[in-house]
């Protein structure tokens, strides 16, 4: 019972087990493979689809970062490769309509495997296409920069608003870490802003479970605060792009995805600090702006989130306050590692910050600090509080 707990990251696919909590979980997917150099295992991971037709998904931007040597690992194996680039210029590539389109107007028959090479953007495109046509898909990630590498999400552009479809776990995924450490460190600073939310996010999974008898899986929680505590530990080295560093913070990411998929939600990677970076996301969108990086706002989201689990330290359960992290020492960490701090830093003005907070629980449907601050009628105060020390 809770083995997993003793696994590597490279142990953990097809995992199977008896948990503590009383449930069994299992993790449905064939291959996770991290480490320095390990795209060469990309034949292994395909032997099942050998000489078969692979589709391979990327963007003018991950084509350029790994996308041209999985291409040539393929070909090399006499695979038959349709490769689609999707070329958005030197703007980060919207999952749009018009993009969704050309990537399904390209799929051709008998396609056995896709095959995805990037990060967010194209594994949540590429994931969506796999649950739609039930063709496997491996992903070959290109940056640390998110958690949803082996989530079953995945969030899209309809109608200019975004929409989380229910989409499919990853057959494979390979992350290699002289790839990923190349990454934008924009990027890098998007997956340890990411990574950052979950201080925030298991704290508001107590809260839930003391408020509300919401179910949480203690397993899951070790899971991700041990992945955490790596990733904590060596945020100075991270803005060095140290080889450890980046496999510590791209092994938190997929934990935490690994831990949704053996529980079949999210709560161990998202909480109020998600509601309010989604809440911003929209607006951006809504006004035909750049919406920034998804982990970028999530960090920055974090800091103020703790900031409400300190105000609200007397309402709070003491095993979700333990949890809670302090303001300072989140905004310590991102500025340890040179990313974006405040809402300032990102372009969101005082009316859209002060608004988030008061609606941001509107998001979703999800019990959090913004609802119990709600419940005590402290929430418009708080939102004040928190806006006039960002907004002087």
């Amino acid at each position: 019972m809770d083995e997993v707990l003793n696994y590597s990251m490279n142990e953990m696919a097809g995992a199977d087990f008896d948990c503590s909590c009383g449930r069994h979980h299992t993790l449905d997917i064939r291959h996770i493979i991290m480490g320095q150099g390990v795209l060469k295992e990309l034949t292994k991971v395909l032997e099942p689809f050998s000489g078969k037709k692979v589709y391979m998904l990327s963007d003018n931007h991950t084509f350029k970062a790994a996308g041209d040597r999985v291409l040539s690992i393929l070909e090399d194996e006499d695979y038959l490769v349709k490769n689609v680039m999707l070329d958005s210029g030197d703007d980060i590539l919207i999952p749009n309509e018009q993009a969704v389109g050309t990537m399904f107007l390209n799929l051709e028959p008998d396609t056995a495997v896709i095959v995805a090479v990037g990060s967010g953007t194209i594994n949540d495109m590429a994931k969506y296409m796999s649950a739609r046509t039930k063709i496997p898909y491996v992903i070959v990630c290109t940056a640390p920069s998110m958690d949803g590498y082996v989530a079953d999400g995945a969030p899209l552009i309809l109608e200019g608003k975004k929409i989380s479809f229910v989409a499919t776990l990853p057959y494979g995924v390979i992350g290699d870490t002289d790839i990923m450490k190349q990454a934008p460190m924009h990027m890098i600073h998007a997956g340890f802003g990411d990574v950052l939310g979950k201080l925030t996010a298991l704290a508001d999974w107590y809260l839930a479970k003391e408020k509300v008898g919401e179910y949480c899986c203690e397993t899951c929680v070790t899971l991700v605060q041990r992945a955490l505590d790596k990733v904590t530990g060596s945020a100075e080295a991270l803005a060095k792009r140290d080889d450890d560093a980046v496999l510590y913070l791209i092994e938190a990411l997929t934990l935490t995805g690994v831990a949704m998929g053996l529980i079949g939600v999210s709560r161990p990677a998202s909480g109020a600090e998600h509601m309010l970076s989604h809440y911003w996301e929209m607006d951006f969108i809504a006004k035909g702006k750049f919406p920034e990086l998804h982990g970028i706002k999530v960090g920055i989201a974090t800091p103020v989130i703790a900031e409400i689990f300190e105000l609200m330290k007397d309402e709070v359960p003491k095993e979700a306050m333990k949890l809670a992290p302090s303001r300072e020492y989140v905004e310590g960490l991102l500025k340890t590692v040179g990313a974006p701090v405040y809402p300032t830093d990102i372009g969101i003005d005082r009316e859209l910050f002060y608004n988030s907070i008061l609606e941001g629980y509107k998001v979703r449907n999800r019990y959090s600090i913004l609802e119990l601050a709600l419940q005590t009628e402290k929430l418009e105060e708080i939102a004040e509080k928190i806006t006039n020390r960002i907004y002087q």
